[in-house]
């Protein structure tokens, strides 16, 4: 598979801003609705002050629909695409003035390391934001390491807590649907990959050629996207040549679906003992508080 980090350049970034907004997708209005509805006390259960440290920021616009009730004491964004981060942050300062922010272009899935220059004001316990789904691009075990990861940062600096969505197992045509909707913007966020791997690599991969395909496997508890190559042809990856056949399928992403009790089990092993939770009355989304003690 693609490490999910390769879809968020520039045009990814934008490309998945606009999955949000569609009718299909609709986990980003399920936490919408519960951030609505649950706002206050999930300020009252995070305590307001925090320094708050959003993972994939994006546009940053989750997190700033948060800032009038967390109050937070600073916020510090982290991103894989730092033009995308760099023009949300502008248009975020303009907004928040008084506010300490921060930006850091890093994968944030190998390291949390940042620097302390970033992490202001000195002091104040941090606030891991991990809101939509994309906890669900994490295999089990890797999903486990990277909670213990932030597991450790809170014992680290102490008072430390983590806020996280998830998206829970639903029916399977609306999880389909989720992930090939009518407009084709999925599609284009998948294909868009092809473009990022012929920068990089470099490879002269024809987005024309190939055509985006996504389904869940019930039994894995996962959606799964993949590249079906539309007809047979011919690749340069750099100095080698690959050749596909047609129907061929490249497994570019994973994003798994659990079960509201199945994350909470992940969270403990991961090593955080105290838990809160809200879920929409679908049941098909929850956020959880996640903290050591």
């Amino acid at each position: 598979m693609i490490p999910p980090k390769y879809f968020y350049d520039d045009l990814g970034s934008r490309l998945f801003a606009a999955i949000c907004c569609l009718p299909e997708y609709a986990l980003t209005r399920s936490e919408a609705r519960l951030f609505a509805e649950h706002g206050s006390d999930i300020a009252r259960a995070t305590g307001t002050g925090r320094l708050m440290v959003d993972l994939g920021a994006g546009d940053c616009g989750k997190a700033a629909g948060l800032f009038p009730l967390l109050d937070p004491a600073g916020y510090v964004a982290l991103d894989i695409s730092a033009d995308f981060l760099r023009d949300a942050l502008e248009r975020l300062r303009r907004r928040f003035p008084a506010l300490p922010m921060a930006g850091v272009a890093i994968d944030f899935t190998r390291s949390l390391d940042l620097p302390e220059s970033l992490l202001t004001p000195a002091g104040a316990p941090r606030l891991w934001f991990y809101p939509g789904s994309s906890i669900g691009n994490f295999a089990p075990d890797a999903a486990r390491e990277f909670l213990a990861r932030i597991a450790r940062a809170c014992i680290d600096a102490p008072g430390g807590a983590l806020l996280i969505g998830v998206d829970l197992v639903k029916d399977k045509a609306v999880l389909d649907a989720a992930y090939d909707d009518a407009l084709g913007v999925t599609a284009a966020f998948n294909l868009n990959v092809l473009n990022v791997v012929n920068r990089l690599l470099p490879a002269d991969f024809d987005v024309a050629d190939w055509r985006h395909v996504a389904f869940f496997d019930a039994a894995a508890s996962r959606i799964e996207m993949h590249l079906e190559a539309r007809r047979e042809v011919t690749v340069r990856l750099d100095k080698l040549t690959r050749q596909f056949a047609a129907g061929a399928r490249i497994h570019t992403e994973d994003s798994y679906k659990w079960t509201a009790a199945g994350f909470a089990a992940l969270l403990n092993e991961a090593g955080f003992a105290k838990l809160k939770q809200w879920q929409d009355a679908d049941g098909g989304f929850a956020l959880f508080l996640a903290e050591l003690v």
